[in-house]
């Protein structure tokens, strides 16, 4: 990775300047403590007082992922957006573990909501793997209204993977363990590297400023917390957290999706107690929050519009 795209990912730099994925400025920063002592960055967007919406990114993201839900929810919304540990400008921690996700986001919860206050809250990827993690834990319990589970899956990640072009089995599984699982550095944002990136994580018809959003987002994911994370991604098993979340759920997938397939958020939608519903978004692959901006954000305001504030209603 280039010495100035590692910097740029620790000093939280703006990936894209202009346009609907610039990442809008906060209306105040502050850092969560995680269980571990881990020290995790927090954004908080729009009006004090409004409904909570809280934002959980995926592996090699960072908080400028969600710019296009931020840019619109902030307008009426509190948004809460973080990094997790290692990503943007949350550091790196030596405890990589589905349990250390469970921990930041429980920290991130009780940082910014009151005592009793609950959010809407979204995982994209492994922001999903993240809810499903906390799905029993205290904290989450007291905090989630609804969910929404972006483009994720509970287990099998790897074997279910699409990436290589071959039938399923375990050359394909050895194939895609050893890239997803690579140690390489990606290297500055190519031509080259913006076809990869498209051919991997995003659909056919993707437009070039979302491919270039994406990839600028991902280079600037340091080397090593890649390949550390991509390691627990290998051998996550969250069933039990699936049927743990026992909040309104909905689920996202597109069909073009090479990295969590439909069949991956199928069996979430039928796993799940509380599914509200399953879309299946035609020729959209992995990033859908970056690919299907209007519909992501639409189905955040659904959620808060028929769950926090019947909740808010009923203890008047």
């Amino acid at each position: 990775m280039l010495p100035q795209a590692l910097g740029f990912a620790r000093a939280g730099g703006t990936p894209i300047d202009s346009g609907p994925y610039a990442p809008p400025s906060p209306a105040r920063e502050l850092t969560a403590v995680s269980a571990d002592g881990a020290r995790l960055h927090v954004e908080v967007h729009g009006p004090e007082g409004a409904p909570a919406v809280v934002l959980a990114h995926g592996w090699t993201c960072s908080t400028a992922f969600w710019a296009a839900q931020i840019r619109d929810l902030a307008a009426d919304h509190r948004v809460i957006a973080y990094d997790q540990r290692g990503h943007g400008r949350s550091p790196a921690s030596p405890a990589c573990s589905s349990d250390a996700l469970a921990d930041d986001l429980e920290a991130v919860l009780e940082a910014t909501l009151a005592p009793g206050e609950q959010a809407v809250i979204a995982g994209h990827s492994m922001g999903g793997m993240t809810v499903m993690a906390a799905s029993g834990r205290a904290a989450f319990r007291a905090h989630a209204a609804a969910v929404l589970l972006c483009s994720t899956g509970s287990s099998e990640l790897v074997a279910a993977s699409t990436v290589v072009p071959m039938r399923a089995g375990r050359a394909r599984t050895w194939l895609t363990r050893r890239i997803l699982g690579s140690r390489a550095p990606l290297g500055p944002v190519t031509p080259l590297a913006r076809r990869i990136l498209k051919y991997g994580t995003m659909g056919p018809g993707s437009a070039p400023h979302m491919i270039e959003a994406c990839a600028r987002i991902v280079h600037a994911c340091p080397r090593k917390v890649r390949y550390s994370w991509s390691q627990v991604l290998d051998l996550l098993d969250l069933d039990h957290g699936v049927r743990e979340l026992d909040v309104p759920t909905a689920v996202i997938v597109g069909t073009a999706d090479r990295l969590t397939p439909p069949a991956q958020a199928r069996a979430l939608a039928a796993a799940l107690p509380r599914c509200t519903g399953i879309v299946e978004l035609p020729g959209i692959g992995h990033m859908t929050p970056i690919e299907a901006p209007e519909l992501v954000t639409g189905t955040v305001r659904d959620l808060v519009h028929a769950h926090i504030q019947v909740v808010s209603e009923e203890s008047a």
